[in-house]
């Protein structure tokens, strides 16, 4: 652009904004445009469903593929206007997609019941928000994080990494991000707590995996240990562990963070420190600090190795989720939005996941962690309901009820279970027959990892022959009897 064109764009840009009037009256006719959108959007979208039900099958898809990209595309740029009523396009978008589901499962509906309602929850036909421009709160404690995070040299080189090496691993992470941000962004923005340290605490911690489990046992999205965890709400209920749900996970995330910036009077440096290192640790070298500040040498120094990389890397990737324009990095366009689908014939997520094909990526992921109560390989009945992308209900039906790629699907998980031949491990013939074995644990290992990978009735029924009560923490080294198991 010439600098000539350019200053005539500021100029205007100056006067726009010194005419509130002329503002408003734009911004207000703005607003209709996108309104007239949705209104020509949501008439294709039902002019598609029509062709769908006369058979049209190709005719239609297309026009609801359209219809979706008009609709979002005028969502997304609600949020960034002033006057628009993104509320609206929820509603009708919520609507729309449960008429699809409907249509898909023949009437019956996927999650039928309060369906199309802004704001039913989880009854509603939609699950995820509209996408939006959320990056733009960025508030702590009052405070803009842009403003917080020290762009210093930790920060920098931790930066520096995210954009290389660890680039994968960040745009996995904002993948699986956008999956459950419906469910878990609303704890942050209901506490007042910026999306972007969610984020920067999700990609360090999980990279949005949330059966994540690491060698000392923290679980979850989240990452949370059984006791801090506990303290915090999460734990065992009707045998399930509370620490992979990632609605539950944020909520407990925003309860110690408040609890942290409290006591470390909004530090924020100090408060990541503390989740990573340990709330009694970070406090005591705030005490002690003498008003220096976290990254003074004299207090960064007597920080633990793993905490003086982990705090620079959780800014970093809240600095880029922020900024990622900035540095040349393109976060991939995410449809977070989420419906219920009731499974039509017994099927596991594994299995699922085979049959639905799909992108790049495919759909396990999310699957797994839009049900984190469900193990991949375990087959659910007809009836259970799971919640799914937006995406799934029509490929389901398309593929994974009867036709090839479902028979496949079948066959291929039938052929993963490992057997092993009588004579691969041949016995001492005068050795007495085993009543139960016994595991070493080795790092990484669960109770619900062991008794999958041994074939035990349960992790309960595991933790119960060995005399264990929730919350399960195993130490590397241990022996867990078998009993029941194989």
């Amino acid at each position: 652009m010439r600098a000539s064109s350019l200053l005539v764009l500021l100029l205007g840009a100056c006067a726009l904004v010194s005419s509130p009037g002329l503002q408003a009256r734009r911004v207000t006719a703005n607003a209709q445009k996108l309104y007239d959108t949705l209104a020509q959007a949501s008439d294709q979208y039902r002019a598609g469903l029509a062709q769908l039900r006369q058979g049209e099958t190709g005719p239609g898809r297309e026009a609801i593929r359209k219809a979706s990209a008009e609709l979002l595309d005028a969502a997304r740029r609600c949020g960034d206007t002033r006057g628009c009523d993104t509320s609206r396009f929820l509603a009708a978008y919520d609507v729309l997609v449960q008429q699809g589901a409907d249509l898909a499962a023949g009437g019956e509906g996927f999650g039928a019941g309060e369906a199309g309602v802004a704001g039913a929850g989880d009854r509603s036909g939609v699950l995820g928000v509209m996408p939006e421009a959320g990056r733009s709160i960025t508030l702590l404690k009052g405070r803009d994080l842009r403003e917080i995070i020290e762009l210093n040299e930790p920060v920098k080189a931790a930066m520096a990494e995210w954009l290389t090496w660890m680039r994968p691993s960040l745009i996995t992470s904002w993948e699986n991000y956008q999956q459950m941000r419906f469910l878990m962004w609303p704890e942050y923005e209901k506490a007042g707590l910026p999306e972007a340290l969610l984020f920067g605490i999700l990609a360090k911690e999980s990279n949005g995996r949330v059966h994540a489990v690491s060698r000392a046992g923290a679980a979850g999205p989240m990452q949370f240990m059984p006791a801090t965890g506990a303290r915090f709400g999460l734990g065992w209920r009707d045998g399930f562990d509370t620490r992979y749900d990632p609605q539950l996970a944020a909520r407990a995330s925003v309860l110690y963070f408040n609890e942290r910036f409290a006591e470390l009077n909004n530090d924020l440096a100090f408060a990541v420190a503390a989740y990573n290192g340990g709330e009694g640790r970070a406090l005591r070298l705030k005490q002690a600090s003498g008003g220096k500040d976290f990254w003074d040498p004299a207090v960064y120094s007597q920080l633990p190795p793993e905490t003086r990389d982990y705090v620079p890397y959780v800014l970093a990737a809240a600095w880029l989720f922020l900024h990622p324009e900035e540095y040349g990095l393109e976060f991939p366009a995410v449809n977070g939005a989420a419906t219920v689908m009731k499974l039509a014939a017994p099927a596991s997520i594994y299995q699922l996941s085979i049959c639905l094909g799909g992108p790049r990526e495919g759909f396990f992921r999310p699957l797994r962690n839009l049900n984190p109560r469900h193990e991949p390989h375990t087959l659910l009945a007809a009836g259970t309901e799971l919640r799914v992308p937006v995406a799934v209900p029509p490929l389901y039906q398309a593929s994974c009820i009867t036709g090839p790629r479902a028979e496949l699907a079948v066959a291929l998980m039938a052929a993963s279970k490992p057997t092993v031949p009588a004579t691969a491990t041949r016995a001492p013939s005068n050795a007495p027959a085993a009543t139960a074995r016994s595991y070493r644990v080795k790092s990484g290992d669960t109770l619900s990892s062991i008794a999958r990978r041994h074939r035990c009735t349960s992790a309960e029924s595991l933790a119960r022959s060995n005399g264990r009560r929730s919350p399960y923490v195993l130490r590397t080294g241990q022996q867990i009897r078998l009993a029941g198991c194989g």
